[in-house]
């Protein structure tokens, strides 16, 4: 397994590490709630070098890129990104990705442990186009900070940023003589920033960010809040078991920008309205359930739980959980059981869990 660019770093500062997405990493610094907070009240500074970049080259690269995802990559500004499914004929997805276009190249930002499988998917579909894909997840790292104290700290490192920053628009900067890039993700319950750099220059930019006041985070307070986000993650949430609309993120399809691998299956369900069973979230009373637990009513099955943690709120926790119920049965406030405990389907995100002091 990799590790990361930070690793060595994140020794010396006392994390317990583990597997995150197909690299090892902190786990967390010994106060995963109080890592939590920072996420949501102050400012959290965590590893991204369990992101993989590949960058996509040659002439037909756009065209061909187009041709591969379910969002319009072709119309995409210079500096600009979005996130896309990958599918396969029968519409089933097989990965999901950002793509950025960055002038002479476009950038693919996934998860480590999806890069091999993508990887592959581009070499098959690869004929006699123009394109050449390389992995540079070697080379290129990362460092998010996220939180409201979050352009404080930014700007505690001397970067001009704005007050309202185009989400997912890439940002050219020079920090202490190094080239960095800075995006906002795209997300409405958190204020996230990226910052892609060589992976020699990570420790140095990580050390400014701790110093200028940005707690560090592992991934165990990672996962809270993606969970009381409702953020979904591949290999957990959506998997190939699943078609686009089933997993509610209609930000990854663009309807209108003509064919790419799997769309007539997509097209078919959008005209038909055909979906059975959709993602959706859970507030449960009791622990957090495993991964692939029945959700039932009256005995029956009628959806299941893909991720469940204990998340603090106030001075307590409350269990949430994420995952998928037959559409019918899928209203918020309904109740259902779970592990015979009583639960309720809820619309993510968690807005209690996200609001707090």
């Amino acid at each position: 397994m990799d590790r990361t660019p930070l690793y060595e770093r994140l020794v010396s500062a006392g994390a317990q590490f583990g597997e995150y997405c197909g690299a090892e990493t902190a786990r967390g610094f010994g106060d995963p709630k109080a890592e939590y907070r920072a996420l949501i009240s102050g400012c959290g500074v965590y590893d991204l070098g369990w992101r993989a970049k590949i960058v996509l080259t040659g002439a037909d690269r756009v065209r061909w890129a187009n041709g591969m995802v379910t969002n319009n990559v072709r119309d995409l500004a210079e500096g600009h990104g979005n996130y896309s499914f990958l599918l396969n004929a029968q519409g089933r997805i097989q990965g999901d990705v950002y793509v950025y276009n960055m002038g002479d190249h476009l950038l693919c930002d996934t998860e480590r442990w999806q890069a091999p499988k993508i990887l592959e998917l581009f070499d098959k579909f690869i004929i006699m186009d123009d394109v050449e894909v390389t992995d540079v997840s070697g080379k290129l790292s990362g460092i998010a900070v996220q939180g409201p104290e979050s352009l404080k700290v930014l700007r505690g490192l001397g970067l001009t940023i704005a007050d309202e920053v185009e989400p997912l628009k890439v940002q050219q900067m020079v920090w202490n003589g190094i080239g960095i890039s800075v995006t906002r993700m795209a997300s409405e319950v958190a204020k996230t920033f990226e910052i892609w750099l060589t992976g020699e220059n990570v420790p140095k930019l990580w050390d400014a960010l701790v110093g200028t006041g940005a707690r560090p985070v592992g991934t165990d307070a990672l996962e809270m809040f993606r969970v009381a986000a409702g953020v979904p993650r591949y290999g957990l949430d959506i998997t190939d078991k699943y078609i686009p609309q089933e997993t509610e993120q209609f930000h990854a399809l663009h309807f209108s920008k003509g064919c790419y691998l799997g769309q007539e299956i997509v097209e078919r369900v959008r005209s038909r309205g055909a979906v059975h069973r959709h993602y959706i979230g859970y507030r449960i009373h009791g622990p957090a359930p495993t991964p692939g637990t029945e959700v039932q009513v009256d005995g029956k099955k009628v959806g299941e739980i893909t991720s469940a943690l204990s998340v603090p709120v106030g001075d307590g926790e409350r269990t949430y959980g994420l995952g998928y119920i037959r559409k019918e049965l899928g209203e918020p406030g309904s109740k259902v059981q779970v592990n015979g405990q009583e639960a309720e389907v809820a619309a993510p995100p968690f807005d209690e869990a996200l609001k707090q002091g």
